[in-house]
């Protein structure tokens, strides 16, 4: 079994990145795009400090097809949507699930995957689905859509909130927590890549939609990520870069 090892969050404060935006909200050098950092495979930090990824290489793709330059930028979860609003940053690209409440927040593009909620456990718990929770404690991160599922689960006594993903698994694998709730596709890779004793619950809780969050004040931003993302999909590279992570096209 391999271990997991070396997880390592940076935050970086995206302060004053880029040259400038036009009104519609196109950087005209450096274009932003904040995630967690700690949210393997979809973004993730490397022992050399290098921000790698699913997301970090769409990120990148649509940088290249706006003949821009990328900058990643790294920050926590639950304060990410205010550094949006702040502009901070040009866009979020770090598996956000588009949600009514982040809606009225911020705009979002068109999904470039989907997804959903998953129940992860260690192999041999003897928790098939989660119906067989009883006095569980569950690992979320905190200001997920998954902590509002874990707090009204049948047989779950205890949430237990992190600043990131890579802490839950570590305590679930340490045994000081029953379960995560996580995206099943970070569920699938920790089992499959990783090849570590984790074992998904049941089925899906819920389907999410994950898209580009973008300043409700930058509408031709969101019309040119729209605009790369289509592309991508229409020449393969998309299907490249899913294939690269997963194994599979994660796009429906």
């Amino acid at each position: 079994m391999r271990k997991i090892i070396g997880f390592v969050l940076v935050l970086f404060l995206g302060l004053g990145i880029g040259t400038g935006v036009t009104q519609g909200g196109i950087p005209d050098e450096d274009i932003s795009f904040a995630m967690s950092g700690a949210y393997p495979p979809f973004n993730y930090v490397e022992v050399t400090g290098e921000v790698v990824g699913f997301d970090v290489d769409i990120a990148k793709e649509i940088a290249r097809r706006m003949d821009l330059e990328p900058v990643i930028v790294t920050t926590a979860w639950d304060t990410i949507i205010g550094g949006l609003q702040a502009k901070r940053y040009d866009a979020i690209l770090g598996s956000m699930a588009i949600t009514e409440e982040r809606s009225k927040q911020v705009n979002f593009s068109d999904p470039y995957y989907v997804s959903g909620a998953q129940l992860l456990v260690q192999e041999g718990s003897g928790i098939e689905s989660p119906e067989d929770l009883e006095d569980a404690r569950i690992a979320v991160v905190v200001g997920t859509t998954f902590e509002e599922e874990a707090r009204g689960m049948p047989g779950v006594t205890d949430v237990v909130l992190y600043e990131a993903e890579e802490q839950t698994l570590q305590d679930l694998q340490l045994g000081r927590v029953d379960g995560v709730i996580t995206d099943r596709l970070i569920g699938l890779y920790m089992t499959e890549e990783m090849e570590l004793d984790f074992e998904l619950a049941g089925d899906l809780l819920y389907e999410e939609t994950i898209a580009v969050a973008i300043h409700k004040d930058h509408p031709e931003l969101l019309q040119a990520i729209n605009t790369a993302l289509a592309e991508m999909k229409e020449d393969g590279t998309y299907l490249e870069i899913s294939e690269r992570w997963f194994g599979r096209d994660i796009s429906q």
